[in-house]
């Protein structure tokens, strides 16, 4: 097992290669169509799009989850 220090790491990083596969297979689909090329094209979206939400869920994963507690406050 992983250390219980990497939790936050290991969560964004399984956060963010959710997110990114769901939405660029979505939005690859959306823009070019299903064909034999749209593995490749889906690949590449991904390559793009996974370092990028990685980090801003590094970044911005604590700060989010602190307004999204402070918004939902009432019973």
């Amino acid at each position: 097992m992983i250390s219980k220090r990497y939790q936050p790491v290991v969560q964004a990083l399984m956060m963010s290669v959710i997110m990114v596969t769901i939405m660029t297979a979505v939005i690859t689909a959306l823009n070019t169509g299903i064909d034999g090329s749209f593995p490749g094209r889906w690949a590449r979206a991904m390559a793009v799009a996974w370092p990028i939400a990685f980090c801003i869920i590094l970044i911005a994963g604590k700060r989010v989850m602190r307004l999204s507690v402070a918004l939902c406050q009432r019973d």
